[in-house]
Protein backbone atom coordinates (compact mmCIF):
# COMPACT_ATOMS: atom_id res chain seq x y z
CA UNK A 1 0.00 0.00 0.00
CA UNK A 2 1.33 3.08 -1.27
CA UNK A 3 1.67 6.39 1.53
CA UNK A 4 -0.37 9.25 0.47
CA UNK A 5 0.10 12.45 1.97
CA UNK A 6 -2.29 13.41 4.74
CA UNK A 7 -2.63 17.46 4.33
CA UNK A 8 -5.35 18.63 2.57
CA UNK A 9 -6.21 22.27 1.56
CA UNK A 10 -7.82 24.46 3.52
CA UNK A 11 -11.07 26.84 2.18
CA UNK A 12 -13.68 25.96 -0.27
CA UNK A 13 -11.23 23.07 -1.65
CA UNK A 14 -11.81 20.91 1.51
CA UNK A 15 -15.54 20.71 0.51
CA UNK A 16 -14.49 19.13 -3.12
CA UNK A 17 -13.96 15.55 -3.47
CA UNK A 18 -11.53 14.10 -1.66
CA UNK A 19 -8.73 12.55 -4.54
CA UNK A 20 -6.07 11.20 -2.13
CA UNK A 21 -7.03 7.82 -3.08
CA UNK A 22 -5.94 8.01 -6.26
CA UNK A 23 -1.99 9.51 -5.40
CA UNK A 24 -2.13 5.21 -4.51
CA UNK A 25 -1.36 3.34 -8.12
CA UNK A 26 -3.05 -0.14 -7.48
CA UNK A 27 -6.55 2.13 -6.47
CA UNK A 28 -6.17 4.54 -9.38
CA UNK A 29 -5.79 1.64 -12.16
CA UNK A 30 -8.74 -0.04 -10.93
CA UNK A 31 -11.07 3.12 -9.96
CA UNK A 32 -10.11 3.95 -13.83
CA UNK A 33 -11.05 0.88 -14.80
CA UNK A 34 -14.72 0.43 -12.91
CA UNK A 35 -15.19 4.01 -14.11
CA UNK A 36 -15.19 2.83 -17.59
CA UNK A 37 -16.63 -0.28 -16.84
CA UNK A 38 -19.45 1.12 -15.34
CA UNK A 39 -20.27 3.46 -18.31
CA UNK A 40 -20.46 0.30 -21.01
CA UNK A 41 -22.61 -1.42 -18.30
CA UNK A 42 -24.70 1.39 -18.71
CA UNK A 43 -24.88 1.42 -22.34
CA UNK A 44 -25.82 -2.00 -22.53
CA UNK A 45 -28.40 -1.37 -19.44
CA UNK A 46 -30.39 0.54 -22.27
CA UNK A 47 -29.03 -1.62 -25.40
CA UNK A 48 -30.94 -4.71 -24.14
CA UNK A 49 -34.42 -3.74 -23.29
CA UNK A 50 -34.10 -1.78 -26.74
CA UNK A 51 -33.43 -4.91 -28.13
CA UNK A 52 -35.81 -7.16 -26.40
CA UNK A 53 -38.58 -5.08 -27.39
CA UNK A 54 -37.30 -4.94 -30.85
CA UNK A 55 -37.65 -8.52 -31.40
CA UNK A 56 -40.89 -9.17 -29.30
CA UNK A 57 -43.14 -5.75 -29.65
CA UNK A 58 -43.99 -6.72 -25.74
CA UNK A 59 -43.56 -4.92 -22.50
CA UNK A 60 -43.89 -8.30 -21.20
CA UNK A 61 -40.74 -10.02 -22.68
CA UNK A 62 -38.19 -6.38 -21.63
CA UNK A 63 -40.06 -7.19 -17.80
CA UNK A 64 -38.69 -10.53 -18.35
CA UNK A 65 -35.12 -8.86 -18.04
CA UNK A 66 -35.67 -7.87 -14.82
CA UNK A 67 -36.14 -11.23 -13.37
CA UNK A 68 -33.72 -12.45 -15.53
CA UNK A 69 -31.01 -10.23 -13.80
CA UNK A 70 -32.29 -10.28 -10.04
CA UNK A 71 -32.53 -13.74 -9.41
CA UNK A 72 -28.77 -14.48 -10.49
CA UNK A 73 -27.73 -11.89 -8.29
CA UNK A 74 -29.28 -12.97 -5.23
CA UNK A 75 -28.24 -16.35 -5.90
CA UNK A 76 -24.64 -16.31 -7.04
CA UNK A 77 -24.35 -12.55 -4.82
CA UNK A 78 -23.92 -14.36 -1.88
CA UNK A 79 -22.02 -17.54 -3.17
CA UNK A 80 -19.35 -15.01 -4.84
CA UNK A 81 -18.77 -13.49 -1.54
CA UNK A 82 -18.15 -16.99 -0.01
CA UNK A 83 -15.91 -17.81 -2.65
CA UNK A 84 -13.92 -14.19 -2.09
CA UNK A 85 -13.05 -14.98 1.96
CA UNK A 86 -12.08 -18.33 0.96
CA UNK A 87 -9.53 -17.75 -2.59
CA UNK A 88 -7.83 -15.29 -3.23
CA UNK A 89 -9.80 -12.02 -4.68
CA UNK A 90 -7.76 -11.40 -7.60
CA UNK A 91 -8.31 -14.85 -8.98
CA UNK A 92 -12.13 -14.62 -8.59
CA UNK A 93 -12.51 -11.17 -10.05
CA UNK A 94 -10.28 -12.37 -12.61
CA UNK A 95 -13.01 -15.58 -13.31
CA UNK A 96 -15.93 -13.46 -12.99
CA UNK A 97 -14.43 -10.58 -14.67
CA UNK A 98 -14.09 -13.74 -17.70
CA UNK A 99 -17.26 -14.61 -17.79
CA UNK A 100 -18.76 -10.98 -17.73
CA UNK A 101 -16.76 -10.32 -21.25
CA UNK A 102 -17.84 -13.64 -22.66
CA UNK A 103 -21.63 -12.98 -21.89
CA UNK A 104 -20.64 -8.98 -23.60
CA UNK A 105 -19.24 -11.09 -26.75
CA UNK A 106 -22.29 -13.00 -26.89
CA UNK A 107 -24.28 -9.94 -26.41
CA UNK A 108 -22.16 -8.86 -29.46
CA UNK A 109 -22.36 -11.77 -31.62
CA UNK A 110 -26.37 -12.63 -31.24
CA UNK A 111 -26.74 -8.88 -32.48
CA UNK A 112 -24.56 -9.19 -35.10
CA UNK A 113 -25.82 -12.67 -36.55
CA UNK A 114 -29.66 -11.49 -36.08
CA UNK A 115 -30.74 -14.87 -34.46
CA UNK A 116 -33.16 -12.72 -32.69
CA UNK A 117 -33.43 -15.09 -30.07
CA UNK A 118 -36.00 -13.54 -26.79
CA UNK A 119 -34.95 -16.77 -24.86
CA UNK A 120 -30.97 -16.45 -25.90
CA UNK A 121 -31.22 -13.33 -25.05
CA UNK A 122 -32.59 -13.59 -21.98
CA UNK A 123 -29.92 -16.67 -21.08
CA UNK A 124 -27.27 -13.94 -22.01
CA UNK A 125 -28.35 -11.48 -19.49
CA UNK A 126 -28.50 -14.39 -16.67
CA UNK A 127 -24.83 -15.53 -17.78
CA UNK A 128 -23.84 -11.31 -17.34
CA UNK A 129 -25.60 -11.29 -13.69
CA UNK A 130 -24.53 -14.54 -12.69
CA UNK A 131 -20.66 -12.83 -13.63
CA UNK A 132 -21.54 -9.95 -12.10
CA UNK A 133 -22.25 -11.64 -8.92
CA UNK A 134 -19.57 -13.22 -8.42
CA UNK A 135 -17.19 -10.64 -9.14
CA UNK A 136 -18.90 -7.82 -7.26
CA UNK A 137 -17.98 -8.97 -3.75
CA UNK A 138 -14.71 -9.52 -4.28
CA UNK A 139 -14.29 -5.89 -6.47
CA UNK A 140 -15.65 -4.33 -2.91
CA UNK A 141 -13.92 -6.27 -0.72
CA UNK A 142 -10.13 -5.50 -1.81
CA UNK A 143 -10.59 -1.93 -1.26
CA UNK A 144 -9.15 -2.27 2.56
CA UNK A 145 -6.35 -4.27 1.16
CA UNK A 146 -5.36 -0.87 -1.06
CA UNK A 147 -5.97 2.26 0.65
CA UNK A 148 -5.24 2.66 4.44
CA UNK A 149 -8.50 2.80 6.76
CA UNK A 150 -8.41 6.50 7.12
CA UNK A 151 -9.15 6.82 3.28
CA UNK A 152 -11.68 4.32 2.76
CA UNK A 153 -14.34 6.80 3.18
CA UNK A 154 -12.96 8.96 0.33
CA UNK A 155 -12.06 6.04 -1.98
CA UNK A 156 -15.75 4.48 -1.59
CA UNK A 157 -16.85 8.02 -2.28
CA UNK A 158 -14.88 8.11 -5.59
CA UNK A 159 -16.51 4.60 -7.02
CA UNK A 160 -19.83 5.58 -6.09
CA UNK A 161 -19.42 9.19 -7.75
CA UNK A 162 -18.03 8.14 -10.88
CA UNK A 163 -21.32 5.09 -10.88
CA UNK A 164 -23.76 8.13 -10.64
CA UNK A 165 -22.11 9.99 -13.23
CA UNK A 166 -21.80 6.82 -15.58
CA UNK A 167 -25.82 6.25 -14.54
CA UNK A 168 -26.14 9.64 -16.28
CA UNK A 169 -23.92 9.37 -19.42
CA UNK A 170 -24.05 6.18 -19.80
CA UNK A 171 -27.74 6.52 -21.08
CA UNK A 172 -27.21 9.37 -22.81
CA UNK A 173 -24.21 7.99 -24.85
CA UNK A 174 -26.93 5.38 -25.66
CA UNK A 175 -29.39 6.82 -27.00
CA UNK A 176 -27.14 9.28 -29.08
CA UNK A 177 -25.69 5.35 -30.50
CA UNK A 178 -29.08 4.41 -31.81
CA UNK A 179 -30.21 7.11 -32.68
CA UNK A 180 -26.86 7.73 -34.95
CA UNK A 181 -27.11 3.84 -35.89
CA UNK A 182 -30.07 2.81 -35.38
CA UNK A 183 -31.44 0.29 -34.11
CA UNK A 184 -30.17 -2.94 -36.34
CA UNK A 185 -26.65 -1.10 -36.59
CA UNK A 186 -26.85 0.31 -33.25
CA UNK A 187 -27.02 -2.23 -30.74
CA UNK A 188 -23.83 -4.18 -31.61
CA UNK A 189 -22.14 -0.96 -31.87
CA UNK A 190 -23.52 -0.32 -28.33
CA UNK A 191 -22.08 -3.82 -27.17
CA UNK A 192 -18.84 -3.33 -29.09
CA UNK A 193 -18.85 -0.32 -26.70
CA UNK A 194 -19.32 -2.38 -23.59
CA UNK A 195 -16.82 -4.78 -24.25
CA UNK A 196 -13.37 -2.44 -25.49
CA UNK A 197 -14.38 -0.02 -22.09
CA UNK A 198 -14.56 -3.05 -20.07
CA UNK A 199 -10.76 -3.88 -20.88
CA UNK A 200 -9.37 -1.43 -18.91
CA UNK A 201 -10.63 -3.05 -15.69
CA UNK A 202 -9.45 -6.55 -16.46
CA UNK A 203 -5.81 -5.16 -17.23
CA UNK A 204 -6.37 -3.26 -13.65
CA UNK A 205 -6.93 -6.30 -12.21
CA UNK A 206 -4.17 -8.79 -13.62
CA UNK A 207 -1.93 -5.66 -12.17
CA UNK A 208 -3.13 -6.47 -8.97
CA UNK A 209 -1.38 -8.45 -6.48
CA UNK A 210 -1.95 -11.96 -5.12
CA UNK A 211 -4.80 -11.05 -2.70
CA UNK A 212 -4.96 -14.56 -0.68
CA UNK A 213 -7.32 -14.85 2.53
CA UNK A 214 -6.19 -14.10 5.89
CA UNK A 215 -5.30 -16.96 7.95
CA UNK A 216 -8.99 -17.88 9.82
CA UNK A 217 -9.85 -16.87 13.22
CA UNK A 218 -9.09 -19.54 16.26
CA UNK A 219 -10.30 -22.36 16.09
CA UNK A 220 -12.43 -21.19 12.64
CA UNK A 221 -12.69 -23.09 9.57
CA UNK A 222 -12.18 -21.14 6.16
CA UNK A 223 -15.16 -22.58 4.48
CA UNK A 224 -16.54 -21.69 1.36
CA UNK A 225 -20.21 -22.46 -0.82
CA UNK A 226 -23.21 -22.67 1.84
CA UNK A 227 -21.50 -23.44 4.85
CA UNK A 228 -19.34 -20.49 4.29
CA UNK A 229 -22.56 -18.34 3.61
CA UNK A 230 -24.48 -19.27 6.82
CA UNK A 231 -21.14 -18.76 8.76
CA UNK A 232 -21.86 -14.96 7.15
CA UNK A 233 -24.77 -14.29 8.26
CA UNK A 234 -23.94 -16.17 11.68
CA UNK A 235 -21.57 -12.93 12.29
CA UNK A 236 -24.13 -10.34 10.30
CA UNK A 237 -26.63 -11.68 13.66
CA UNK A 238 -24.47 -10.98 16.27
CA UNK A 239 -22.90 -7.85 14.72
CA UNK A 240 -25.83 -5.16 15.80
CA UNK A 241 -24.05 -2.31 13.80
CA UNK A 242 -23.82 -3.47 10.22
CA UNK A 243 -27.07 -5.34 10.90
CA UNK A 244 -29.03 -2.14 11.28
CA UNK A 245 -27.26 -0.53 8.32
CA UNK A 246 -28.87 -3.01 5.99
CA UNK A 247 -32.06 -3.25 8.01
CA UNK A 248 -31.87 0.98 7.30
CA UNK A 249 -31.13 1.20 4.17
CA UNK A 250 -33.41 -1.77 3.07
CA UNK A 251 -36.25 1.04 4.79
CA UNK A 252 -34.93 3.53 2.48
CA UNK A 253 -35.41 1.74 -0.69
CA UNK A 254 -38.05 -0.25 -0.13
CA UNK A 255 -40.58 2.28 1.04
CA UNK A 256 -39.44 5.73 -0.39
CA UNK A 257 -38.29 4.74 -3.65
CA UNK A 258 -40.63 6.12 -5.90
CA UNK A 259 -39.14 5.53 -9.60
CA UNK A 260 -42.26 3.00 -10.32
CA UNK A 261 -44.52 6.46 -10.41
CA UNK A 262 -42.11 8.79 -12.45
CA UNK A 263 -44.40 7.87 -15.43
CA UNK A 264 -47.23 8.49 -14.34
CA UNK A 265 -46.73 11.31 -12.59
CA UNK A 266 -44.88 12.72 -15.40
CA UNK A 267 -47.92 12.30 -17.65
CA UNK A 268 -50.41 13.68 -15.12
CA UNK A 269 -48.49 16.80 -13.83
CA UNK A 270 -46.53 17.34 -16.36
CA UNK A 271 -47.97 16.00 -19.57
CA UNK A 272 -45.34 13.45 -20.62
CA UNK A 273 -42.92 14.56 -23.09
CA UNK A 274 -39.22 14.72 -21.36
CA UNK A 275 -40.43 15.48 -18.10
CA UNK A 276 -40.08 11.24 -17.47
CA UNK A 277 -36.40 11.55 -18.72
CA UNK A 278 -35.82 14.42 -15.88
CA UNK A 279 -37.38 12.16 -13.51
CA UNK A 280 -35.18 9.09 -13.68
CA UNK A 281 -32.42 11.29 -14.22
CA UNK A 282 -32.83 13.58 -10.72
CA UNK A 283 -31.53 11.47 -8.61
CA UNK A 284 -28.83 10.14 -10.08
CA UNK A 285 -27.80 13.97 -10.79
CA UNK A 286 -28.18 14.91 -7.05
CA UNK A 287 -26.04 11.74 -6.36
CA UNK A 288 -23.53 13.28 -8.62
CA UNK A 289 -23.15 16.26 -7.54
CA UNK A 290 -23.26 15.23 -3.94
CA UNK A 291 -19.71 13.43 -4.80
CA UNK A 292 -18.02 15.91 -6.04
CA UNK A 293 -18.56 17.95 -2.42
CA UNK A 294 -17.89 15.30 -0.63
CA UNK A 295 -14.92 16.02 0.91
CA UNK A 296 -16.38 16.47 4.49
CA UNK A 297 -17.41 12.90 4.68
CA UNK A 298 -13.80 11.09 4.76
CA UNK A 299 -13.38 13.76 8.04
CA UNK A 300 -16.68 12.58 9.53
CA UNK A 301 -16.05 10.34 13.00
CA UNK A 302 -19.43 10.01 13.88
CA UNK A 303 -20.50 7.77 10.79
CA UNK A 304 -23.58 5.98 12.55
CA UNK A 305 -25.23 9.25 13.23
CA UNK A 306 -24.54 10.68 9.82
CA UNK A 307 -25.54 7.46 8.59
CA UNK A 308 -29.05 7.98 9.86
CA UNK A 309 -29.23 11.82 9.10
CA UNK A 310 -28.82 11.19 6.00
CA UNK A 311 -31.75 8.29 5.41
CA UNK A 312 -34.06 10.44 7.35
CA UNK A 313 -32.83 13.71 4.86
CA UNK A 314 -33.84 10.82 2.13
CA UNK A 315 -37.25 9.69 2.93
CA UNK A 316 -37.93 13.53 3.85
CA UNK A 317 -37.03 15.21 0.51
CA UNK A 318 -38.54 12.03 -1.60
CA UNK A 319 -41.63 12.97 -0.10
CA UNK A 320 -41.73 16.75 -0.37
CA UNK A 321 -40.60 16.07 -3.79
CA UNK A 322 -44.00 13.75 -4.40
CA UNK A 323 -45.98 17.00 -3.49
CA UNK A 324 -44.20 19.23 -6.07
CA UNK A 325 -46.56 20.55 -8.56
CA UNK A 326 -43.64 21.62 -10.91
CA UNK A 327 -41.15 19.60 -12.85
CA UNK A 328 -37.96 21.88 -11.66
CA UNK A 329 -39.17 21.83 -8.03
CA UNK A 330 -39.49 17.91 -8.27
CA UNK A 331 -36.52 17.42 -10.06
CA UNK A 332 -34.86 19.56 -7.46
CA UNK A 333 -35.89 17.93 -4.76
CA UNK A 334 -35.34 14.34 -6.15
CA UNK A 335 -31.36 15.62 -6.56
CA UNK A 336 -31.42 16.42 -2.46
CA UNK A 337 -32.37 12.90 -1.71
CA UNK A 338 -30.09 11.76 -4.61
CA UNK A 339 -27.38 13.63 -2.56
CA UNK A 340 -28.57 12.31 0.75
CA UNK A 341 -28.36 9.07 -0.74
CA UNK A 342 -24.90 9.11 -1.84
CA UNK A 343 -24.09 10.10 1.58
CA UNK A 344 -25.99 7.36 2.93
CA UNK A 345 -23.99 4.86 0.59
CA UNK A 346 -20.78 5.77 1.39
CA UNK A 347 -20.82 5.67 4.60
CA UNK A 348 -22.52 2.40 4.97
CA UNK A 349 -19.92 0.60 2.91
CA UNK A 350 -17.19 2.67 4.69
CA UNK A 351 -18.33 1.02 7.84
CA UNK A 352 -18.40 -2.47 6.13
CA UNK A 353 -15.33 -2.65 4.60
CA UNK A 354 -13.54 -0.91 7.76
CA UNK A 355 -15.53 -2.16 10.82
CA UNK A 356 -15.51 -6.04 9.05
CA UNK A 357 -12.70 -7.97 9.53
CA UNK A 358 -10.97 -9.08 6.15
CA UNK A 359 -12.14 -12.85 6.53
CA UNK A 360 -15.33 -11.81 6.48
CA UNK A 361 -15.29 -8.66 3.82
CA UNK A 362 -16.31 -10.97 0.82
CA UNK A 363 -19.87 -12.66 2.38
CA UNK A 364 -20.57 -9.16 3.74
CA UNK A 365 -20.27 -7.70 0.13
CA UNK A 366 -22.30 -10.21 -1.30
CA UNK A 367 -25.30 -9.91 0.97
CA UNK A 368 -24.51 -5.68 0.27
CA UNK A 369 -25.08 -6.51 -3.26
CA UNK A 370 -28.32 -8.82 -2.40
CA UNK A 371 -29.53 -5.72 -0.99
CA UNK A 372 -28.39 -2.86 -3.14
CA UNK A 373 -29.84 -4.83 -5.79
CA UNK A 374 -33.02 -6.39 -4.50
CA UNK A 375 -33.73 -2.79 -1.81
CA UNK A 376 -35.04 -0.86 -5.04
CA UNK A 377 -36.96 -3.59 -6.98
CA UNK A 378 -39.10 -4.40 -4.08
CA UNK A 379 -39.60 -0.56 -3.74
CA UNK A 380 -40.74 -0.07 -7.30
CA UNK A 381 -43.01 -3.39 -6.51
CA UNK A 382 -44.13 -1.72 -3.23
CA UNK A 383 -44.37 2.23 -4.75
CA UNK A 384 -47.16 0.35 -7.77
CA UNK A 385 -48.86 -1.50 -5.06
CA UNK A 386 -49.98 1.21 -3.19
CA UNK A 387 -50.45 3.48 -6.10
CA UNK A 388 -53.00 1.36 -7.32
CA UNK A 389 -54.71 0.68 -4.37
CA UNK A 390 -54.44 4.20 -2.97
CA UNK A 391 -53.16 6.53 -5.60
CA UNK A 392 -49.72 7.52 -6.39
CA UNK A 393 -50.17 10.92 -3.47
CA UNK A 394 -49.77 7.91 -0.55
CA UNK A 395 -47.53 5.91 -2.56
CA UNK A 396 -45.05 8.43 -2.84
CA UNK A 397 -45.80 10.87 -0.24
CA UNK A 398 -46.70 8.81 2.33
CA UNK A 399 -44.06 5.83 1.62
CA UNK A 400 -41.28 9.02 2.49
CA UNK A 401 -42.68 10.31 5.50
CA UNK A 402 -42.79 6.63 6.57
CA UNK A 403 -39.18 6.08 6.34
CA UNK A 404 -38.23 8.83 7.94
CA UNK A 405 -40.32 7.95 10.69
CA UNK A 406 -39.68 4.45 11.13
CA UNK A 407 -35.46 5.34 10.46
CA UNK A 408 -35.66 7.26 12.94
CA UNK A 409 -37.57 4.66 15.35
CA UNK A 410 -35.02 2.10 14.33
CA UNK A 411 -32.37 4.19 15.54
CA UNK A 412 -33.56 5.63 18.84
CA UNK A 413 -34.60 2.02 19.81
CA UNK A 414 -31.29 0.59 18.67
CA UNK A 415 -28.84 3.13 19.83
CA UNK A 416 -25.66 0.53 18.42
CA UNK A 417 -25.87 2.24 15.12
CA UNK A 418 -25.98 6.21 16.49
CA UNK A 419 -23.51 5.65 18.95
CA UNK A 420 -20.86 4.07 16.18
CA UNK A 421 -17.86 6.51 15.55
CA UNK A 422 -14.85 6.03 12.94
CA UNK A 423 -11.54 6.29 14.71
CA UNK A 424 -8.77 8.41 12.58
CA UNK A 425 -6.49 5.63 11.62
CA UNK A 426 -8.28 2.98 12.47
CA UNK A 427 -11.19 0.89 12.38
CA UNK A 428 -13.58 2.63 14.60
CA UNK A 429 -15.35 1.74 17.84
CA UNK A 430 -17.60 -1.44 17.97
CA UNK A 431 -20.08 -0.65 20.03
Amino acid sequence: MTGVQEARPRGARRWAIDLRPLGVPAFRRMWLGNTLAMFGFQVTAVAVPVEMYALTEDSFWVGLLGVAGFVPLLVFGLWGGAVADARDRRRVLLGGSALLWASMLGLLVHAVSGVGSPVLLLALVTVHSIAFAISSPARSAILPRLLPPELVPAGTTLNYTTFTAASVVGPLAAGLILAVFGTERGLPVAYAVDAVLFTGLVVATLRLPAMPPEPPADGEARRGGLAGIVDGFRYLATTPVLLLSFAIDLIAMILAMPRALFPEVAQERFGGGAAVGWLFSAIAIGAMLGGLTSGWIGRMRRQGLGLVVAVVGWGLAVAAAGLARQLWLMVLLLAVAGAADLVSAVLRQSMLLVYAPDRMRGRLQGVNTVVVAGGPRLGDLRAGATAAGLGTGVAWVGGGLLSAVLALGLALAFPALVRYRAAAGSSGERS
